[in-house]
């Protein structure tokens, strides 16, 4: 009735713990920031660095070749000199809600980035 057939028992997959991953990588830098005494900038770091891993992980597959891991430190060293020359403003709105949309356009960026570098390192098999 519901679609459930006890003869076509699906194979289970582990689970998939790349959200707790990534919190375990980003945690500490976030809070490298708050004693620091930079709550704010640390968030935005911290959901930058968690938007790019988790782009490296849908890319992963390409994880064995020179020109991946060359495009991800290109793009991380792109990074460092924004989050010092970006004054985000200290206004009532919550850091979050001006962070979180470059955060999900620097996701796609990254994205492009490495399908472009794959497009341009991939050897065609003739």
């Amino acid at each position: 009735m519901f679609g459930y057939d006890d003869d076509s028992a699906e194979e289970t997959k582990p689970a998939d713990y790349t959200g707790l991953k990534i919190l375990a990588i980003v945690l500490p830098v976030f809070l490298v920031f708050i004693f620091l005494g930079n709550a704010d900038m640390g968030l935005t770091v911290t959901i930058v660095l968690g938007l790019i891993i988790f782009a490296i992980k849908l890319r992963w597959n390409l994880r064995k070749h020179v020109w991946f891991w060359a495009t991800v430190v290109v793009v991380l060293a792109l990074h460092v000199p924004l989050f010092f020359i970006v004054h985000w403003p200290h206004t009532s709105t919550p850091t979050i809600a001006y962070t979180m949309p470059f955060g999900v356009a620097d996701f796609l960026i990254t994205l492009g980035a490495i399908g472009l570098a794959e497009k341009i390192f991939q050897r065609t098999k003739d």
